[in-house]
């Protein structure tokens, strides 16, 4: 459920919970914030011998406080905080702002159940409060840069010092200041839905360590996109992967921030990795509007060499660069005569300025389909010698009126990351481009406002699998797998497999040899045969699997190969008897699935076999998935593109098989995830051609393994 915050971002009334008399503290910081910017506002300090503090008459303790305060600035030790909270509710104020820190553990826990009921909405604790640019209301213990002005960005940060450096470096006007510190009640997600009803918010930033509630963020960032307001985050450190995951291939195959960076790609949030490309994006942003084509961006400059580095970074931040239509690079070429008319455009290739007609060929890649972003270099540093800065200056206002016209955006980006000369800056931001510092902020920036608003929309809402067991028969397979610990039995992990109609391989387990002669009519030749053991979770490793068995004598062979080979290498291993499985044939893929706080499960997929971890050719996605999605990650594989044809020597293999298969695996990942931490399907052998799927062999381990 998402709150509404209004009472703590437009205030009326104040009440300031550790005012001090006798000392500067934060609670007079914020008095004097208040008073400084002249909010029209009523501030009552609480204190309970001081008849004034900072000239403001108090009260002496919470309950004196009026019923009309909206909301109270809490700084005070630790020890008091819930106490103050419990008198505010009983008041029925409908809001606080807690800065303090320091809860002991027993304190803390306190807080949060209070928080957990409490009608009042609560901020913090460990927090630097929050500024209202346009209100005039700085709910903020320290003194805000001078260098800030109002405008249509805001921040919401999770970390003071995170917002003290973007603040500090920004060079637009900002909104609102949003510090949500431990975000005991409040979280991000209440304050990102809050701005995207905010007329005077344009775009927001997002500072943040966690996700408290996944499902709630993902919500206020579909409001944010229902009114075409782009949401930019900055995620400070990984996902958080089961250690069960280690233990299988999965493991190997994704990284800490795979789960994250799924999860921002699937709401179309637009992500960043450091400081400097989040300004750059809040800066780009606040001159210019996303767009929803998928054609790449153009590169243009007066440097070869700028616009070369310039496509060597688009490539390693995953910015698409466009590759012009044949009429585009006729057009490109006739207006910059000696350039190829190729994406990057080289306009200094031209010599004489006479020759040049930039501002068509620019025109003429704008209106290429195959375009969506053009991306200006233009070295504008302030340091610039005077006589380069005039030279610079008789071409800049091209391109400013090139962005005055023009129907998609335009970004300027100074490669260097210094200061910009003001007369470039006005230059550019007259025309409503922005001017971006630094050649790699800068294109993060270009590559946000390509796909910003291209994400999946309703995720986590889909049905469940028709073919998932019912509410009863779910019950029973957690009863059932609760009673393991370790490596799930084989026949429990093929088992839980049909529950969820997933195609495996025929089979049969048997206790010793004389059982395997007995079976092996059922099973049939050729078969492959294997150990079973919990101890041996990847069986190839040592030689316990064995391929090509087409009789029995090749049956009595490959168990005494098995039982030589495990009295060699896991000599300590329990075993639980032979598995022997029909031998099939097709392309050798893997599937599995990773637990991957806060978000549940990991799905991945791609090359499977003995070659699954030497190519780490891998595909992630976050269960539930979509049959779309699941497609999309098969496509996005190298198996992918195997299954997909090669002239004449590889068929068209029709994948639809597969992508239910993963659909079906990760519903199974998103009713049992919480019981098993990693699972590996590995080789899932797809046919080629029909795109039958088969699993062959599956390894799940509970996900309290360590």
């Amino acid at each position: 459920m998402l709150r509404d915050v209004t009472p703590l971002i437009e205030p009326r009334k104040i009440a300031v919970i550790g005012a001090s008399s006798t000392k500067t503290s934060q609670g007079n910081a914020v008095i004097a914030n208040l008073r400084d910017w002249a909010w029209p506002g009523d501030i009552i300090p609480v204190h309970p011998v001081a008849p004034e503090i900072d000239g403001l008459r108090t009260v002496a303790a919470v309950a004196e406080l009026p019923g009309d305060v909206d909301t109270a600035i809490v700084a005070i030790p630790a020890s008091g905080v819930l106490k103050a909270l419990e008198e505010m509710e009983a008041l029925g104020l409908p809001s606080a702002n807690v800065f303090t820190n320091g809860f002991s553990d027993e304190d803390e826990q306190a807080f949060k159940v209070f928080a957990a009921t409490s009608r009042m909405h609560i901020s913090g604790p460990n927090c630097m409060g929050i500024i209202n640019f346009p209100g005039r209301v700085p709910l903020y213990p320290s003194r805000p840069s001078l260098r800030l002005k109002t405008g249509r960005v805001s921040l919401i940060a999770q970390s003071g010092s995170a917002a003290i450096s973007v603040l500090n470096t920004i060079t637009v006007g900002v909104s609102k200041v949003i510090t949500v510190g431990s975000e005991f009640q409040l979280s991000a997600a209440d304050y990102v839905a809050w701005c995207a009803g905010d007329p005077e918010t344009d775009v927001v930033g997002v500072v943040m360590e966690s996700i408290k509630d996944p499902v709630a963020f993902a919500a206020a960032a579909q409001k944010m996109r229902d009114v075409g307001k782009p949401l930019v985050v900055l995620k400070v450190g990984a996902s958080e992967i089961g250690a069960a995951a280690t233990r299988a291939h999965t493991g190997a195959l994704i990284s800490p921030r795979d789960a994250y960076d799924r999860y921002f790609a699937d709401c179309g949030i637009a992500l960043v990795h450091d400081y400097d490309e989040l300004v750059a994006t809040l800066e780009c942003f606040n001159f210019t509007r996303p767009v929803l084509n998928h054609g790449g961006a153009a590169i243009a400059g007066i440097s070869g060499g700028q616009t070369a580095l310039a496509c060597d970074l688009a490539e390693n931040i995953g910015l698409a660069v466009s590759s012009f239509a044949d009429s585009t690079e006729a057009e490109v070429r006739r207006c910059l005569p000696g350039t190829n008319g190729a994406n990057p455009i080289d306009i200094g290739a031209v010599v004489s300025r006479e020759a040049r007609n930039s501002g068509g060929a620019l025109n003429a890649v704008l209106a290429d389909d195959n375009v969506n972003v053009l991306a200006i270099l233009q070295d504008s540093q302030d340091s610039l010698n005077p006589a380069t800065l005039e030279n610079y200056m008789s071409h800049i206002p091209d391109f400013a009126a090139l962005g005055r016209e023009a129907k998609k955006p335009v970004v300027a980006i100074s490669p260097a990351s210094g200061e910009i000369a003001p007369r470039i800056r006005a230059e550019f931001e007259a025309a409503h481009i922005p001017i971006l510092r630094g050649l790699r902020p800068g294109l993060v920036a270009v590559r946000c406002l390509s796909n910003s608003l291209d994400g999946r929309p309703g995720l986590w809402a889909r049905e469940r699998t028709k073919h998932a067991p019912g509410a009863e028969g779910l019950a029973d397979l957690r009863r059932e797998i609760s009673t393991h610990n370790g490596v799930l039995p084989s026949e429990l992990s093929f088992r839980l497999l049909s529950a969820y109609g997933i195609p495996t391989v025929a089979s049969a387990k048997v206790p010793d040899e004389a059982g395997a002669m007995a079976q092996a009519p059922s099973v049939g030749f050729p078969m492959v045969v294997k150990v079973s053991s919990k101890d041996i979770p990847h069986r190839s490793d040592i030689g316990c699997v064995v391929l090509d068995v087409s009789d029995e004598a090749g049956l009595k062979g490959a168990i005494a190969t098995i039982q030589r080979n495990v009295a060699a290498k896991a000599p300590d291993a329990r075993i639980d008897g032979l598995e022997m499985q029909a031998q099939v044939s097709g392309e050798e893929a893997m599937a599995g699935f990773a637990a991957a706080a806060p978000f549940g499960s990991m799905i991945v997929t791609g090359t499977g076999g003995v070659r699954v971890e030497i190519e780490a050719d891998r595909a992630v996605g976050l269960a539930p998935l979509s049959a779309e999605s699941a497609e999309q990650m098969i496509a996005s594989t190298r198996m992918g593109k195997v299954l997909s044809g090669y002239r004449n020597l590889l068929p068209v293999t029709d994948t639809s098989a597969y992508a239910d298969l993963l659909v079906r695996l990760s519903q199974l990942a998103t009713d049992l995830g919480d019981l098993i931490g990693g699972c590996d399907l590995n080789p899932v052998l797809v046919t080629s051609g029909t795109g039958d799927v088969c699993v062959v062999d599956a390894l799940m381990i509970l996900s309290d393994t360590t």
